[in-house]
Order: C-alpha cells, then sequence, then structure tokens
C-alpha cells in the first residue's frame, strides 16, 4: 500500500510538471505573428460579408499594431491569398454607369464636405484639361462621395453632372457612393499617437473611405493611381506615367510615386487593389493612411521609395478637409508643364572612386531620391554606365551636387559615349569612347545626341579631368532615349 500511495504521488507530480511544461511550451509558441495571421483570418470571414462586425471590431482594437515589422511578416503576408478578393458591398452609382471596357489607368479621387473650401471641380477638370484626345480613351476617373450629408452629396453630383456631362455620357467619369451601414464603428476608437478623438475618427473613416473606393477600382484597368481631391495635375500626365511603367518593365515595383505629398500620386497594379483595401480595413484605426502605405509596400518587399521628377501632381488645396484647417502643403518638384520623365534604360554601373559607405554608384541612377557620393577624386577617375542592350540617345542630363553640399560638384569633368564592348559580365567595357562636352558649374546637360552620335551607345561614362580636394556627389544622372536601335 506504501507502494502505490508512493507511486500516485510521483505520478501525480509528474503530471503537475508536465502539464506546467505543456503551458511554458504554449506561452513562448504564441507569437505576435500567430496572433496576426489569427487576426487576419477571422477578419477575413467577416470582411467578406461587406463590413466589420461588432466583435471582430473588438479583435482588431486588442491585437492589430501600430508598429508593423515588414521585414518579419512580408511572406504571411503575401500568402495570404484570401486577400485578394473583392469585398461585398453595394455601391451606390450617383452618375454614371459600369464602363463597357477595361481601361489603362483608373485614377481614384474620394472627397467629403469641407468647412471651408471646396476643390473637387477644380481637380475633375485638371485631370481632363490636361489630358490629350487619345490620353482620355485609356483612363477612368471614379470620385466617392464620401459623405453621409445626402444634402451635399445631391448637390456635388448635380454640380458634377452639370460642368462634366460629355464625360459621364463618354464612360470616362463615375461618381460614387457607399452607404453609411457598411462602415464599422468609428467613434471610441484608440487615441494612437494621442491624437484627440475627432481626428482619430477622420482618420479611420478615411482609411475606410479608401478601401471602398479601391474595392471599386480593381478590375476598371490594368492600373491605379490615388489623387486627393485638392490636386491639379501636370499636362500630359498619362504619356508620362506610361513611360514610366515601360521603364519599369521587367522589375519588381508595388507602389511608384509621382508626388512627395501624402497620398497623392501614388501608383499600384489594379491586382494588389483588393488586398490593400483589406488591409487599409483592417488597420482602419491604427495610423493615418499615408503611413499605412509605407508599412503595405514594405509588406510586399519592396524596401525603398521609388519616386519619379518632376512631380506630376501638385496639392492645390488652401483648407484641409479636417476641420477646415490651413494646409500650405506644396511639392516644390512639381512641374505643370513638364512631363519629360527620363527613361534611364537598364545597365550596370561602376566607378574606380572611393566610394564613401553606403552611397554607391547605383543611387545616382536610379528613381530613389538618393545620391552617389565618393571621396576626392584624381584626374583620371571615372563613373561608367554599361547598357545591357546597345541604345540610341536624344538627351543627356548629369547634377552633381546638393542644397547644403554645393560644393561636393565636379569641378572639372567631361562626359563620354562609348561602342564596341568587351569583356565579359563582370568586367564589360567600352573600347572607345566619343566625348560629348564638359561640366560647367558641376552640371552637364546635352540635347539631339542621335544627330551628334552615328553609332549605337554601348557605354557612357563621367570622366575627371583634373584632381580635387572636395569629394564628388552625383545626384542624378537622367537619360532619355529615342528609336530602337537596329541590333
Amino acid at each position: 500500500q506504501v507502494t502505490l500511495v508512493y507511486a500516485l504521488l510521483h505520478m501525480r507530480h509528474n503530471l503537475k510538471y508536465f502539464d506546467k511544461m505543456r503551458c511554458l511550451r504554449k506561452r513562448s509558441a504564441v507569437s505576435f505573428l500567430g496572433v496576426l495571421v489569427i487576426c487576419l483570418l477571422f477578419m477575413n470571414l467577416y470582411i467578406e460579408d461587406g463590413y466589420v462586425l461588432e466583435g471582430d471590431k473588438q479583435i482588431i482594437r486588442e491585437t492589430a499594431t501600430h508598429q508593423l515589422n515588414p521585414e518579419r511578416y512580408v511572406h504571411t503576408f503575401k500568402d495570404l491569398s484570401n486577400f485578394s478578393g473583392s469585398i461585398n458591398i453595394s455601391y451606390r452609382y450617383l452618375a454614371g454607369t459600369p464602363l463597357p471596357r477595361k481601361r489603362y489607368l483608373t485614377i481614384g479621387l474620394s472627397s467629403v464636405k469641407r468647412k471651408k473650401g471646396n476643390y473637387l471641380l477644380e481637380t475633375i477638370k485638371s485631370i481632363f484639361e490636361q489630358s490629350s484626345y487619345e490620353e482620355l480613351k485609356e483612363i477612368a476617373v471614379v470620385v466617392q462621395l464620401a459623405d453621409f450629408d445626402s444634402a451635399w452629396c445631391e448637390g456635388m453630383v448635380k454640380d458634377i453632372s452639370l460642368k462634366f456631362a460629355h464625360h459621364i455620357i463618354a464612360g470616362r467619369l463615375i461618381v460614387i457612393h457607399v452607404p453609411e451601414e457598411y462602415y464599422p464603428v468609428l467613434d471610441g476608437l484608440k487615441r494612437n499617437y494621442n491624437d484627440p478623438e475627432d481626428r482619430v475618427k477622420f482618420r479611420s473613416k478615411q482609411n475606410v473611405d479608401y478601401a471602398f473606393l479601391l474595392n471599386f477600382c480593381a478590375n476598371l484597368s490594368d492600373y491605379y493611381v490615388m489623387l486627393e481631391d485638392d490636386v491639379r495635375c501636370s499636362k500630359n500626365f498619362l504619356t508620362a506615367v506610361k513611360k514610366v511603367i515601360t521603364s519599369r518593365e521587367g522589375s519588381y515595383w508595388v507602389t511608384l510615386e509621382f508626388s512627395k505629398l501624402g497620398y497623392i500620386g501614388k501608383l499600384y497594379h489594379s491586382h494588389d487593389l483588393p488586398r490593400l483595401a483589406h488591409f487599409l480595413l483592417m488597420f482602419y484605426q491604427e495610423m493615418p493612411c499615408d503611413w499605412l502605405l509605407i508599412h503595405f509596400r514594405g509588406l510586399l518587399a519592396q524596401k525603398e521609395v521609388i519616386r519619379f521628377k518632376p512631380s506630376l501632381f501638385q496639392h492645390m488645396g488652401y483648407y484641409s478637409s479636417y476641420k477646415g484647417a490651413e494646409n500650405k502643403l506644396k511639392d516644390d518638384d512639381f512641374e505643370e508643364e513638364s512631363f519629360d520623365i527620363p527613361d534611364n534604360p537598364p545597365a550596370n554601373l561602376h566607378t574606380n572612386m572611393n566610394v564613401f559607405e553606403n552611397y554607391e554608384a547605383s543611387k545616382a541612377y536610379s528613381s530613389i531620391d538618393e545620391y552617389f557620393w565618393g571621396k576626392a577624386p584624381s584626374t583620371g577617375d571615372f563613373y561608367g554606365i554599361v547598357f545591357e542592350k546597345p541604345i540610341k540617345i536624344s538627351k543627356i542630363k548629369v547634377i552633381t551636387g546638393t542644397e547644403d553640399r554645393q560644393n561636393d560638384i565636379l569641378h572639372h569633368g567631361a562626359l563620354e559615349v562609348g561602342e564596341k564592348i568587351v569583356g565579359g559580365k563582370k568586367g564589360r567595357q567600352c573600347t572607345t569612347y566619343l566625348r560629348l562636352g564638359e561640366f560647367k558649374n558641376g552640371n552637364f546637360e546635352i540635347t539631339d545626341v542621335e544627330h551628334k552620335v552615328l553609332f549605337d551607345i554601348n557605354c557612357m561614362r563621367i570622366l575627371v579631368t583634373k584632381s580635387q580636394k572636395e569629394w564628388l556627389i552625383i545626384r542624378s544622372i537622367s537619360i532619355w532615349t529615342c528609336q530602337t536601335p537596329n541590333q
């Protein structure tokens, strides 16, 4: 009996030990990643029904985070294929009808009633006036009136219909509205960043507005660009956008940016819109939409901003849609008459200069807003570009130095183009070069290159012709190509 009692006590002790170990293992296994995945799966079940139910809003509040880690969750987010489906929402067509055919680009605008000023009509006018007849055939403009004031919506639809009737008839303009019943709770939300309650409500509703707009536009075109409702456009902006998209063919991107302000001029593949819509809905109360966009891009493995200059869209509103506050933000890279964005064809970049830290050669040639920085160069040093294919060039522009380092320019240098390439993939270079001109005040620009260079260009190089004590920043290298050469 003593042996039996001892055995039972020993067994009880072991069971407690194993129970304790199981609890420890369970606690250690429940990581933030697991919580996030569970949140996504639960949310998907309800979002498919068109709106977030009360219980699920509580789940979001408890599990969503405003400090997302793109590096950690990129694969998880990309693998959630359920989030590629559309959200089941009933949209009201206030003006226009479903598009008869798919377009190249959809331009999305979401607008609410402002306490001061209204710029929506001017924005729509700018889109159409700055587009050629041929460009108009390839675009669709979707305006979402996202205010719950039905009288304001009716008045705005009337104004839009009177002013842009021919665009509505032609199938280029649609005005939509989502009933308030589809919106999640907008009161009593978390006050992240110590924002006042009304500010949290405003930005949270804006996230939902954009999510519903993206969802609607998902199948209308190949590409989608988001504008705000107080923007003016550069002339022939669509031609510039198409040129950029063509130049990026074969490379991976999630977001291309044509303005450095807020949610203006951000371009997406239309097939990414459902996933972005779900993402905005999921974290609608966490942070402003432009911050969420940064996380979305990172989660889909685009680490760096890809922004193009000059900017194609400019903020023109003086009063914000939030409480009519003043908003004087302007994009100083905007050029209304300029749509001449360089091609910068694929190339290998190299230099024999002493590179400072991580300011490598590629940063002067890319669309990323960074630059190459080398330590004091000597006579004969060079920055070389070897194109993947021979090209015809129409224009070249090189800028050195920056506003805060105006002396780190190329004081004495020349630009040359070459042919007759030799060597393998790692050491390709041209055997002969033709000098096109000298740098002046740190810059170089030349046009009509195709008439001055009779051969197909394989290489281009910036050559230092005299040593300098100052370091060298090559801020940007811009190349415009013309017709495809005979191979």
